[in-house]
């Protein structure tokens, strides 16, 4: 092609796209009861129908009290909560005690909406026990807009989920995410329940459920010092309950 023929003003201008963002796929929930809430989530981390990794974590334990779920963009998701755990050791140190749940969620919201302008892709779930013992669900938009609820679901097949959420036990939450997983491609592989009881909540047959795990944090001296193997069982407790899904 002759240089006359390049600048010719019937050329095309050519253009450049730019997206800073990405879809990963995955679905998060949270239910919360009298004393109780529970978050789970997937672990597929996918964009399109290229399957990136079998377990990427969505629900991440903030403190004995709180549980977030994050789902989007997955470099957003794992940025933020690594801002989220960073300013709650801030308070932690700062006070000599964790944060309370309704904090965490006024936090949260600032820290999206100081982010408003490039905010952060994704949509977070918080749940936990509030200080009067009764157990909370905090969901949010990308640029902090928020509410309490008893349940709520987000993520790729949120249509598919959310009907469910009417009856709150776990047997829901995992048959849930086992009806998603044949109906939608972007989820799947892995199932993570997180189930937050309050201070003197009895386990009331938890211990049934396969691949249950405490993960409540040791006692520890806000001077520094901790009491190693020592599990805080006087206070609230958090468990989690993983499950293989469909791996197709």
């Amino acid at each position: 092609m002759s240089p006359l023929a390049v600048m010719s003003p019937s050329a095309v201008p050519l253009t450049r796209n730019f997206n800073p963002y990405s879809e990963n796929g995955g679905t998060i929930l949270a239910i919360a009861g009298q004393d109780f809430a529970v978050v789970a989530g997937d672990t597929r981390q996918s964009e399109g129908y290229n399957i990136q990794t079998r377990y990427a974590p969505k629900v991440f334990r903030l403190t004995d009290k709180a549980v977030l779920a994050v789902n989007g963009f997955a470099a957003d998701g794992n940025m933020f909560v690594k801002k989220v755990k960073q300013r709650l050791e801030w308070y932690r140190h700062a006070h000599g005690k964790d944060m309370p749940l309704r904090a965490i969620a006024r936090m949260i919201q600032t820290m999206l909406y100081a982010k408003r302008f490039f905010p952060y892709y994704v949509y977070n779930i918080l749940g936990g026990i509030e200080e009067d013992g009764s157990g909370a669900v905090y969901s949010f938009d990308p640029v902090g807009s928020y509410e309490r609820e008893l349940c709520r679901a987000a993520g790729a097949a949120q249509s598919l989920v959310q009907p469910f959420l009417d009856n709150q036990v776990l047997s829901i939450v995992t048959d849930s995410f086992t009806s998603a997983t044949e109906r939608h491609i972007e989820v799947g592989d892995g199932l993570e329940i997180y189930v937050i009881l309050a201070k003197g909540k009895s386990l009331s047959g938890l211990e049934s459920f396969k691949g249950l795990s405490e993960v409540t944090s040791t006692v520890e001296d806000y001077d520094g010092s901790s009491s190693e193997g020592e599990v805080a069982h006087a206070g609230e407790r958090v468990f989690v309950i993983r499950r293989e899904l469909k791996k197709d």
